[in-house]
């Protein structure tokens, strides 16, 4: 079992910044693909970013490209999303995932690919 545990969200104006962390506990998250989700009120999870094992390989979902960056450091259990220039659609409950042997290249946006999940973190911006 990986317990996952995101910080970091909170109220940003538009054009802002924000680092959110996923720290993991149970099992460390080397050998687990790493991934962010997101929320809005009456809309479905959409997949954000995801890092591989060794950080050879990110994806980010076409909205964020540029603006957000996923990074991970392993000896600390952790995964982050930095995300800057933030615009009012990016508000949402934003959702640390952690993915075993189901993941896949094909697949590594979808919700169903992921083993664990976080609480989740509420992220605003205003315009």
């Amino acid at each position: 079992q990986v317990q996952l545990v995101e910080s970091g969200g909170g109220l940003v104006q538009a054009g802002g910044s924000l680092r959110l962390s996923c720290a993991a506990s149970g099992r460390t998250i080397s050998s687990y693909v790493m991934g962010w989700f997101r929320q809005a009120p009456g809309k479905e999870r959409e997949f954000v970013a995801a890092i591989r094992w060794s950080s050879s390989g990110r994806y980010y979902s076409d909205s964020v490209k540029g603006r957000f960056t996923i990074s991970r450091d392993n000896s600390k259990n952790t995964v982050y999303l930095q995300m800057n220039s933030l615009k009012p659609e990016d508000t949402a409950v934003y959702y640390c995932a952690a993915a075993g042997s189901r993941w896949s290249t094909a697949s590594y946006w979808s919700t169903a690919s992921y083993d664990y999940w976080g609480q989740g973190t509420q992220v605003t911006v205003s315009s």
